[in-house]
This record gives structure tokens, sequence and C-alpha cells, in this order.
């Protein structure tokens, strides 16, 4: 129900006088209010189109897409893309003095400098130094743009992830894949546009709050899939036994009639109206979705290109795969982690556990490259790699290594990326981030920047404040496209 004129002038501050109406003026006035009924349904219908309506591009993108490749847990930069020879010749031997003792999360201050056991060697004709837990991934070197150079200030698992998820090592932000969906909105209406998958039924640290919209309208949230109860892609898409279309239809119709009357008297609860539209979204998926996620109408050769003829590939290349058949779909923003629930978290035996991840994930990521680019995508998506920080040249318990959010190393390849090269410098010992630092901000930037959007234009206000992506900090990366 609308205030009346009585209350809008008290809340405007302006004086009310009430006059006596006539009865001619009285029926006038309420057979107006009828047209105003219809008026109001078309309004709410545009309001509700507004508010799904992209901001749109501030520039023109390189990429339409972003599949990004979470290694959860923090990977080793010096024992994948980031060689380090002092740090095998100074094995055993303490940190030197000449370098700021860094902070540590879990191991020991004075704890030894722990060799690399990896062989390097040079890939394609740009020579990039790739080591052997990479040789899959390793044949795409000239697509490769390694960001050697990065850095945070998430120590913990908790503060890592958000900030890369997010800008920042705080919960209550939109996450990057939300900003993207909020400024460019969706191709495909049939289905949505920010999508999380797992390798694992596990939930990543932070769970929800990965993909979550913060502050800005609950609908730009990522959806994930892959986790139906009973095995199937996406859980509940299926009607139930003896559940009719039409009879589905004129269910939901009711459901949202009721809804649309419950969100009427909650405007500024946009969780409503976000679950609203994923229930309107899920009726359109029941058509479109089961299609886009079929795996069953590839071929074999393609199945064996990301490694689903292989128990120990066969997770993460599905999701790969699938992330591949849902940006042909038009959906913007694809999240694939690895190692859900910190997996890639080697505070002991590295080899071990770094063994067993790249081994997991380096077929299909190179089949995912290999995909894309022979079917023409790879130039209009970018592929990001990372973790939330890197590892410490130091060693823990042995034979491990502790967070590193001080200098690790990430990749992006397509979506305009200049393949072939490397991008800033960590020290001797890749601790530090000394040359051309590039903040998880930068990065940000980057990744928004390729996709047509400017980091400071893009933004939403909330409470009276202009928020936006990068916290007002970061810029894009040059290099990447120069």
């Amino acid at each position: 129900m609308k205030p009346n004129q009585s209350s809008l002038c008290r809340r405007a501050g302006v004086p009310h006088v009430q006059t006596m109406r006539s009865r001619r003026e009285f029926l006038a006035s309420a057979g107006a209010g009828f047209g105003a009924v219809a008026l109001q349904g078309l309004m709410a219908e545009t309001a509700m189109a507004e508010s799904t309506s992209p901001i749109g591009l501030h520039h023109a993108p390189t990429a339409k897409s972003v599949i990004f490749l979470f290694m959860e847990g923090g990977p080793s930069q010096m024992d994948t893309f980031d060689r380090k020879p002092l740090l095998n010749e100074l094995a055993g031997k303490d940190l030197p003095t000449s370098f700021k003792a860094p902070i540590l999360a879990m191991g020991e201050k004075n704890a030894p400098l722990l060799a690399s056991k990896r062989k390097w060697s040079r890939h394609g004709e740009s020579g990039l130094e790739i080591s052997d837990w990479f040789p899959h991934t390793a044949a795409h070197a000239d697509d490769l743009a390694i960001i050697r150079s990065c850095y945070g200030e998430g120590i913990n698992h908790a503060g890592g992830c958000n900030l890369m998820n997010t800008g920042s090592i705080l919960g209550g932000r939109p996450s990057l894949g939300s900003w993207i969906t909020y400024g460019l909105g969706t191709e495909n209406k049939d289905l949505p546009a920010f999508v999380v998958m797992k390798d694992k039924k596990s939930q990543p640290v932070n769970g929800v709050r990965s993909w979550g919209p913060g502050f800005i309208p609950a609908t730009f949230q990522g959806t994930p899939i892959g986790d139906g109860p009973t095995g199937e892609t996406i859980a509940n898409l299926k009607l139930p036994a003896g559940m009719t279309a039409e009879r589905q239809m004129r269910k939901l119709d009711l459901i949202t009639q009721l809804n649309r009357q419950h969100a009427d008297r909650l405007a500024d609860v946009s969780t409503l109206d976000a679950r609203i539209r994923s229930y309107e979204l899920a009726a359109r998926m029941q058509a479109a979705a089961p299609e886009a996620v079929d795996l069953s109408r590839e071929s074999a050769e393609t199945e064996a290109l990301y490694g689903l003829d292989d128990k120990r590939t066969q997770p993460y290349g599905k999701i790969c795969l699938l992330a591949r058949r849902l940006v042909e779909r038009g959906v913007r923003f694809i999240q694939l982690y690895s190692g859900t629930g910190s997996g890639w978290d080697a505070h002991s035996n590295i080899e071990s556990n770094h063994s067993r991840y790249c081994g997991e994930v380096d077929r299909p990521i190179a089949g995912l490259l290999s995909d894309l680019k022979r079917r023409g995508l790879l130039d209009e998506t970018l592929v990001v790699w990372g973790g939330e920080f890197g590892r410490t040249p130091m060693s823990e318990k042995g034979d491990g290594r502790d967070h590193n959010p001080t200098g690790f190393t990430m990749w992006m390849a397509g979506g305009g990326v200049r393949g072939g090269q490397t991008i800033g410098a960590t020290d001797e010992l890749g601790l530090y981030a000394i040359e051309n630092r590039a903040h998880v901000h930068d990065v940000h930037a980057s990744i928004l920047h390729l996709m047509g959007l400017d980091r400071l234009k893009l933004s939403y206000n909330h409470q009276g404040r202009l928020e936006r992506p990068t916290v007002n900090e970061g810029e894009m990366i040059r290099q990447l496209i120069s």
C-alpha cells in the first residue's frame, strides 16, 4: 500500500493541510486509480528489468567470458612457474639476513630454506621456463602470460580467499564474478551469468561468500552447479514423477504471484527478489540447462582431451569441459575450484601434495586451452590460473612450505592477452615481489579491463557511498596486452 499524501508530507518536512473533497472529486480520483493499477504493473516490470540490466561497456573488450581456475590452498610458485636456482644452492641454510623476515602463518621463524626438486625446461617459441609438474600446460607456453610478481595481504586462507575473490581480506564485499555480471548482465537469459563448480563435494574456505554479491543486489551472486545429491550436474532440475509441465507452470505462476505480493511490501530486501528470480531462472533452465551440461554429446576424443578417461583427472576435467560448454552458451564468469577445502595447502610433504594436485589439473587445463583454441573461443575467453597466495622458500615441518602472500605467481591466457611472456619478478628466493609488483587489485582491474569495464567507472551506491570492485585501488597491468 502506498503512503498517503499526509505521510509523504511529513517525511519531506512539509506541513499538510487537510481539505474537504466533494463526492464528484472522490469518484473521479477513484476511477483514475484503476488506470494506476495497470501502470503500477508496467512500472514493476520496468523496475525489474532495470535492476538486472547491464551497466554497459566502458571501452571495447577483448574478452567476453572469464574462466578462473582457482587452486585453493596456495600453490608453490618456486616449484611450478618461477624457477629460483639460488634456492637450491642455499638449501638447508637460514634465510639470509639481507632479506626482511616475513610474517608467517604457521611456520617456524628460523626454518631453513627448502630446495625445489623439480626439473625445469623451456617451452614454445617464447622459451618460458615451466616445471615438470605441468608438462601438459607447458605445451601452451606461447599462450601464457605468467605474472610472477603478485602480492596481497591475506596471510591466512580466509583472508586470502576473500581478497582474491572480493578484493578485501574482510567478508561482506561483492565477488569479482558478481561485479562483472552486475556490469555486463547476461548473454543467455536461460542460464546463470555466473557459475561456480568444484572438484569435490566439500565447501571451499568462506563457503558461499566467495561467490556472494555482498551489498549489490543478490540476483548477481554465483550459482554453484555440480552438487546434485543424486549425482546430477544441477540439483532438482528434473520434474518429479507425476508432475506435468502444465501443472508445474500453474504452480510456479501461483508461487510467483504470492512472492510478488510479499515483495511489494519489502522493496528493499534484494534477497527476496533474488529468490524470485532464481525460481524463474530455474524454470527456464529446465528447458535449456540439460542440453548445456549433457557431456554425452561430446566425442570420445574430446573427453580424452580433458582427461575424463582417467579417474585421477576426471573430476577437474569434467568441470573444465562443462566450463567450455557454458562459455559457448554465453555464461560470463565461471570459477573452477581445485583442491576444494584448501587441498593445495602443503605445510608438510609438498612433494606428495603438489604431485597429486598438479597431476589432477594439468591435463584438464591443457585440454581446456586446446579445446577453446581449436573452436575459436580462446580469443574471447580469458583463462586465469592461481590460488589465494603462494608458498615460502623456507621449509615447514621439514618438507613443506608455509603461506606466502608477499610474492606469488598467477597466469592468464586468451581474451586478448599477449602470451609467451613473463611479467614482473620476485627476489632470488621467491619470497617478495620486487619488479612490476601486481597487487590482487591490479589483477582484478586487469580482468575487468579485458572484459570492457573500468574499475573506477563501475560502481554501486551503497548507503550513500560509491563502492567500486577494487576498493578504489589497482591499475590495469598494461604488459598483458602490449
